[in-house]
């Protein structure tokens, strides 16, 4: 080692070694890029080279933005999962419990059908085991049966109440069998029922459809408990495979005691219809009735927009569009939680707060802590969330994480008391069927509260009755049947509006009207005591009917009251936008779906979905390279109605064969030889062209008139999509347009 006074270089340290490996490569790094970009800058200067290097900065925060946009999604759609999962979940335990009660019913009747049965005889193990049934009277073959009429209009329905019964029935010690209309076809016949059976009961799969074998399960688990067989729509299984298995069934009972189950949509009398005389003698029927689909609608209406399920809610628009898709459509409850679903999926890909409702669902009040965890930064979010259309109109807010806290908990009470009178009025008319989901649509109506709040705002003593009662609205007729009730019937209801408003401001009403009827009824009755033999007993009644009508007078006033002071739409609420959904149109295009407008925007803008390079040119001009079909619709649109077919080939023509320009100015300078070449060549090509075409038309089997222009499979498409209309003999030589309005 040279002594430190030498003039030989220093061997560097390891650490500084190191130290230099570690940052050379950023630096080589970061200059080669830039190099890279300088290439492909010709003859720029060093100075301009300098400031290119300040022009990064902005792709680099584009990209930062990208990235964090692309975090944001993706913490949406975790959010939407933890949402629709509490959502589904909610639907699924309220349905569950509308049909307890049935469920209970339905296991009460197997196990006394199961105690009948088995009071008949129980066969020994050997005896069970053998191959044939036992001979005994006609009253040991009865199949007890029972027909759950469903009301429903699809059977798609029917399919979760069936899995959720079977599901009971085992809890209680049944042994289940689901089967489906699709075991009972003629394809399959009656070893396609057993073997399903048997797939089930045994939990495998057997190539042997033999009865015996299900006898000797059974056998083995010591007659202690009924066997159910659940079919959950007879009406769509063929009537003579469900013949051959009741039968079939009913000279096993004994060793197998078997209850069946079926599913009825329509009428009670579908059976009479379906099966033959000799199979229906066989059946000891019981029925069962659930609840209508409309009752069903309310109680998921209920627990899902009117109750702080998950947060998330949907405007009056996009309710209104729901309520009629449900009506208009297959009117099933399925088809509603499915526009429930893209809804609320929509939602979270179009808002960027609405990761927010991860904590509704969480229950975590804490919105400061939310916002910090969305993925992009609280300044920006906040930024976002006062520059929302609902904040613009209101008073000026501090942005801060705080004010915004507290804005959401304003929002969060305010949809408590419309919830809650929204609920009372259903209460009130649920009697005459008035429909949550009507009030719902009605109740969250944005203009019909401005236009309340404006008469209000011109005469502040206006009556409660004057702005808000439309005849022949569900509000209007929910609240003329409060005047209807007795006061016995209105005591009920007031106590009901209690439970409901517990924890609101409308709470305080309700308990003062409730206060109000107990006074009223203690002086009648003290009246009614002290009241005198001679006195009249009409005149009595005539106090009472008086007093009753005052009390229900009194109970319109204060529901009115509150449906006036109360019933805000979350629609007329600063940072609506966060929670609700209001785009009916993306809503009824992914339901719907417009296919002709589709097939159209995909012809005419075909460059971002193929993403050729030849077509990636940014104008609107058409290229040889272009597809047949997107060149012929694309001319199309220079027509009006009708399409002259040779205008439209000649058009085509000239866009297929259209020669460069550089070709062009060649050609002027050839001789008179060259140029009968070039003609030649032209038409060649053109010949060419309609050769092929021809070719395509009598391959395609289209009819010769049909053929006399090209391209054929281009017109072809069009007609098979239904954009074009073919010619016909009355105009043999024009098209017509189908699809217009794009």
């Amino acid at each position: 080692m040279a002594s430190p006074g030498n003039d030989a270089p220093t061997t560097p340290s390891i650490d500084d070694a190191v130290t230099d490996n570690n940052l050379q490569p950023f630096f080589v790094l970061q200059k080669g890029s830039l190099r890279k970009s300088e290439r492909n800058l010709s003859g720029a200067v060093k100075t301009r080279r300098k400031i290119d290097l300040s022009s990064a900065s902005p792709k680099a925060s584009e990209d930062v933005e990208d990235e964090r946009e692309e975090e944001n999604m993706k913490l949406r759609m975790e959010a939407f999962e933890i949402v629709w999962s509490k959502v589904e979940s909610t639907i699924k335990d309220v349905l569950r419990d509308i049909n307890t009660s049935v469920f209970s019913e339905i296991q009460n009747w197997v196990h006394e059908s199961f105690n009948t049965i088995k009071s008949l005889g129980t066969p020994d193990f050997p005896e069970a085991t053998q191959s044939f049934p036992i001979a005994r009277d006609a009253s040991s073959k009865k199949l007890f049966t029972g027909l759950v009429f469903t009301k429903n209009m699809e059977f798609v329905d029917d399919l979760l109440t069936f899995e959720e019964l079977g599901k009971h029935l085992k809890s209680q010690g049944c042994h289940v069998a689901n089967l489906s209309s699709l075991d009972f076809t003629t394809k399959n016949g009656i070893g396609g029922c057993l073997r399903s059976l048997l797939r089930q009961f045994l939990m495998s799969t057997l190539d042997a459809a033999d009865m015996s074998i299900l006898a000797s399960w059974y056998g083995e688990q010591n007659y202690a408990n009924p066997v159910v067989v659940v079919i959950d729509d007879i009406e769509r299984c063929s009537g003579f495979v469900l013949s051959d298995f009741i039968l079939m069934l009913s000279e096993w009972v004994v060793k197998i005691p078997v209850i069946l189950i079926m599913g009825v949509a329509t009428t009670l009398d579908t059976m009479r219809k379906i099966l033959p005389s000799n199979a229906l003698q066989h059946l000891c029927p019981y029925e069962f009735t659930l609840g209508i689909p409309a009752e069903r609608m309310d109680a998921i209406v209920k627990a899902v927009l009117l109750k702080p399920c998950s947060g998330f809610t949907i405007g009056q628009k996009v309710a209104v569009f729901m309520r009629n898709y449900f009506v208009s459509q297959d009117g099933t409850l399925t088809s509603f939680i499915r526009a429930l679903k893209i809804a609320c999926s929509l939602h979270f890909y179009m808002e960027p707060l609405s990761v927010i409702l991860r904590e509704c669902v969480l229950e975590e009040d804490n919105w400061e802590l939310g916002i910090e965890k969305n993925g992009l930064s609280p300044e920006l979010m906040l930024k976002y969330a006062f520059d929302l259309p609902s904040c613009q109109s209101g008073e000026m807010m501090e942005q801060t994480s705080e004010s915004l806290a507290q804005a959401f908990s304003e929002l969060k009470r305010l949809q408590n008391e419309w919830r809650a009178v929204v609920l009372c009025l259903h209460e009130a008319g649920k009697g005459e069927k008035v429909r949550l989901l009507d009030l719902y649509c009605e109740a969250s109506d944005p203009e019909s509260y401005n236009k309340r709040k404006a008469e209000l705002d011109k005469d502040p003593d206006l009556p409660p009755s004057g702005p808000i009662l439309i005849k022949g609205h569900a509000i209007s007729e929910a609240v003329r049947l409060v005047r209807d009730l007795s006061t016995a019937q209105l005591g009920k209801l007031i106590s009901i509006w209690e439970s409901l408003t517990t924890g609101t401001e409308v709470y305080h009403r309700v308990f003062a009207l409730k206060l109000l009827l107990k006074m009223e009824d203690g002086k009648s009755s003290k009246k009614d005591f002290t009241v005198t033999p001679k006195r009249h007993t009409s005149r009595i009644k005539l106090n009472t009917g008086k007093d009753s009508k005052l009390m229900s007078d009194k109970a319109v006033t204060v529901l009115e009251c509150m449906y006036r002071d109360c019933m805000q739409p979350i629609e007329c609420m600063p940072f609506h936008e966060i929670f609700c959904f209001r785009d009916v149109d993306k809503l009824r295009l992914a339901l719907i779906g417009d296919p002709r407008r589709r097939i159209q925007v995909d012809l005419l803008e075909f460059q971002k979905l193929l993403r050729c390079s030849c077509c990636l040119t940014g104008s609107k001009a058409l290229l040889p390279t272009m597809h047949d079909t997107s060149i012929m619709y694309n001319l199309a649109q220079e027509h009006g109605d009708l399409i002259n077919l040779h205008d439209w080939y000649q058009s085509f023509k000239s866009v297929v064969l259209c020669p460069n320009s550089s070709k062009k100015k060649s050609r002027q300078s050839l001789l008179p030889k060259k140029r009968k070449e070039i003609n030649e060549s032209g038409n060649q090509s053109e010949a060419d062209l309609q050769h092929y075409e021809m070719k395509q038309a009598q391959l395609s089997l289209v009819p010769q008139r049909s053929s006399q222009f090209a391209p054929l499979m281009g017109v072809m498409e069009l007609q098979i999509t239904g954009l074009i209309r073919m010619p016909t003999k009355r105009r043999p030589d024009f098209a017509q347009r189908v699809a217009f309005g794009l």
